[in-house]
């Protein structure tokens, strides 16, 4: 299922997550785009929309961020951009985590496109002009 947004806000992009959550049965979400687009806090907005308890930032240099929800429930973010090989992504065990059942989000996903599995959500975060232009696929 394509959709496409245009975000002008951040009370915008709140309601382009909902919208998102209540139509996507699957869990892993791929988020590409520039960057400082904007991948990170969409991953944010959609954590709170699932109740994440914890502070939900980039894991750029640990590669992997492990949030809690208020059901206890275990969500994971990850950041390719500084990963140096398909190997070191393997090594911390991606493929369990994405077949874990449990959201992951993941930016930069091109890196270890290999990996992904079947089941995702592609969203894709550009600028145009005064708003940003996200793309569900």
């Amino acid at each position: 299922m394509k959709k496409i947004f245009k975000v002008f806000s951040e009370k915008d992009l709140i309601q382009v997550v909902r919208i998102i959550k209540k139509t996507c049965a699957h869990r892993v979400f791929a988020i590409s785009g520039e960057l400082g687009v904007g991948k990170t806090t969409f991953i944010k907005y959609f954590c709170l929309e699932l109740g994440v308890i914890d502070i939900v930032s980039s894991p750029t240099f640990s590669i992997v961020n492990e949030y809690l929800t208020n059901n206890n429930e275990k969500i994971f973010h990850f950041d390719f951009y500084r990963l140096d090989s398909v190997k070191e992504a393997m090594d911390i065990g991606v493929e369990m985590y994405f077949n874990s059942d449990n959201y992951c989000f993941i930016e930069w996903p091109g890196l270890v496109k290999e990996l992904l599995p079947q089941n995702i959500v592609s969203i894709s975060i550009n600028y145009v002009d005064d708003y940003r232009l996200v793309k569900m696929f």
